[in-house]
């Protein structure tokens, strides 16, 4: 769901890095930009994910995405799950990110289906979820977190609930993961992105976003105790995955 006269991307059109990434206030605006011209089909990710949710979710279920930002995500799921009843709920720690979620929602007259919530995900309560989603989340979070999280959403969701991760990843061969990467800058650039500016958003990351590898973030899924995980995306370094939780 393109946000009309959305703000282009022009962060880092700079010579000189000041501060690490953070989710603050011009990261809001420039987001949705930032989304569709940083990560590789962003938009069919979605859909698969909307086609899974479909598949496993029964009418009235709870969708919760973890780190919603300005909402995307669960615009583009109630759209194309309109004539699914589920309830849909948003949690982030930006508080810019979520007021513009908020705003879109009531663009889209979808307010009333669309609830956003400000939470710290490590100590996050969702009883009964039947489907969490973390959209390039989990790879914002200290590495030693993260298996933690993943089993704070397992206790949250009902028996056979869902856990859908996208992620960002590396490889451990050396030379894929160089190749991975060129392709991926060379993706960017064909976004409009300059030389310049994957740099200096690359340096800005590089203390903020840890990837881990597919077979690690595969791993982690299973020690946190997902009974089945399965990837149904992947772009070179970008991975999605879906993990069920087991009914007892």
């Amino acid at each position: 769901m393109p946000i009309k006269h959305q703000q282009k991307d022009s962060l880092y059109q700079v010579e000189q890095i000041n501060e690490d990434f953070i989710f603050d206030e011009r990261v809001a605006q420039v987001f949705d930009d930032m989304l569709d011209r940083s990560i590789p089909f962003y938009r069919e990710v979605i859909h698969s994910i909307s086609r899974i949710l479909d598949a496993t979710l029964e009418d009235k279920s709870q969708i919760v995405d973890l780190g919603c930002s300005t909402g995307s995500t669960l615009l583009q799921l109630s759209t194309l799950l309109e004539k699914r009843k589920f309830k849909y709920i948003g949690i982030d720690n930006s508080s810019s990110m979520l007021n513009k979620a908020c705003l879109k929602a009531e663009l889209f007259s979808k307010q009333k289906h669309l609830h956003f919530s400000k939470e710290d995900i490590m100590n996050m309560k969702r009883p009964g979820t039947s489907a969490f989603i973390l959209n390039y989340t989990l790879q914002f979070i200290r590495p030693i977190n993260r298996e933690k999280v993943l089993r704070q959403i397992l206790h949250n969701l009902i028996p056979g609930g869902i856990c859908i991760l996208s992620e960002k990843t590396i490889s451990h061969s050396p030379g894929l993961n160089r190749k991975f990467i060129n392709i991926y800058h060379s993706f960017k650039k064909e976004k409009g992105y300059s030389e310049l500016e994957i740099a200096k958003k690359r340096e800005a990351l590089e203390n903020i976003l840890i990837p881990c590898s597919l077979e690690e973030n595969k791993k982690m899924l299973r020690s946190a105790g997902f009974a089945e995980v399965e990837t149904f995306f992947q772009w070179f370094n970008f991975v999605s995955f879906v993990a069920i939780k087991p009914f007892s």
